[in-house]
């Protein structure tokens, strides 16, 4: 096999396996992101046609403690699942790894609505959650790359 042959296998290997565990990635983020929306606009808006909210005057409170609860369910589904074949037996490191990343990521997200609600003034539904939208994605790529070359690294 040629040198040439030999380096597309490998560039088309390398390619597939970074689209799995993108697409992996993609669904464990994907259903955390589910939660932690589902959380924040429980906590800040409360049940549709249920007067009250718990943290309806504390948002950006309620959305590090939203990312909190959606970072628990990231933590299982990509140490159990997208990084399966990349964790070490140090559990206590790679978990202390994927909490400061996480935080950052949080630092990200909560900032976002920080930012829409005092230097724009927006305090709606469509503005909180287009800026914590902007915000998860921002704090998602930080986190895809992060936790490839810090956190799950290759056994």
């Amino acid at each position: 096999m040629s040198d040439l042959a030999s380096l597309t296998l490998r560039m088309r290997d390398a390619i597939g396996g970074i689209w799995r565990e993108a697409a992996a990635f993609g669904l464990v983020g994907a259903l955390a992101l589910l939660v932690d929306t589902g959380a924040y606009n429980l906590l800040v808006f409360g049940l549709p046609g249920v007067a009250g909210a718990p943290m309806r005057s504390t948002p950006v409170q309620a959305s590090a403690i939203a990312t909190g609860v959606a970072m628990i369910v990231s933590w299982a589904g990509n140490r159990y699942w997208t990084y399966r074949h990349r964790r070490h037996e140090n559990v206590t490191r790679e978990l202390a790894l994927f909490v400061f990343v996480n935080i950052v990521g949080l630092v990200i997200t909560a900032g976002t609505v920080a930012l829409s609600r005092q230097l724009m003034g927006c305090e709606c539904v469509l503005g909180d959650n287009a800026a914590r939208l902007f915000g998860w994605a921002v704090a998602t790529l930080f986190r895809f790359f992060t936790y490839r070359r810090v956190v799950f690294l290759a056994a």
